[in-house]
């Protein structure tokens, strides 16, 4: 029965699989892991498990002082192994242990930080100050934006839908420094004309998330 109560936690198998990752990172030699999240809604719920299995363990804990005895006298009962209650509520705390220490990584701005990445639109920007207003809640650090895929036409083009699309993404690209430049660094992308693929082109591409990309206005 705990068990089953366990598991039907929501979000429970997100949150024991990153769990999991944690265990196996601190094995490994790694300088830097990069988690590529999903969109806002998504990546709020998955920030918010540690804190959620947290309390939810916590509680469950809790229960087990009150209604361990009896449990295990109603398995014993029903001829189950009378240990099995203790192993489960074992593996609970366990789990606790490994949620507890993914929650103060989370909260640990020399160990995580977040780069929120969006783009020169309404909702996008819209987004982005609730996924701030977000990460500020659970304490995890946010100093960085990245505003991808900006329109540079060149002075001698004739594409008007681009010109319209740029003065468009200009007016958004103000109203995020008029937000994050006290509080985030703000790197702007250009939108390119191919995908980012492969390990050169990634290692191209990234050169532009350290040295402010300059459009080319021949």
């Amino acid at each position: 029965m705990m068990q089953d109560l366990a598991f039907a936690i929501p979000g429970v198998d997100e949150a024991m699989s990153f769990a999991e990752i944690m265990k196996h990172v601190k094995s490994m030699q790694y300088s830097v892991i990069v988690f590529d999240t999903a969109p806002t809604g998504h990546t709020l719920r998955f920030l918010s498990f540690p804190t959620v299995l947290e309390k939810a363990l916590s509680k469950l804990s809790s229960l087990g002082g009150q209604f361990g005895p009896m449990l295990k006298q109603m398995t014993s009962m029903m001829g189950g192994q009378q240990d099995t209650q203790e192993d489960m509520f074992a593996k609970l705390e366990s789990m606790r242990a490994v949620i507890n220490e993914v929650n103060a990584q989370f909260k640990d701005p020399e160990k995580t930080t977040f780069v929120c990445v969006c783009i020169s639109e309404f909702l996008s920007l819209y987004e982005t100050e609730r996924l701030v207003q977000e990460l500020t809640a659970y304490d995890i650090d946010t100093h960085n934006i990245v505003v991808n895929q900006l329109l540079f036409p060149k002075r001698s083009s004739n594409c008007e839908h681009c010109k319209v699309r740029q003065k468009m993404q200009q007016k958004y690209l103000a109203e995020a420094h008029e937000l994050y430049d006290e509080i985030c660094h703000i790197v702007q992308l250009p939108l390119l004309t191919e995908e980012v693929r492969g390990p050169e082109k990634l290692k191209e591409f990234s050169k532009m998330l350290i040295t402010p990309y300059v459009p080319n206005d021949d």
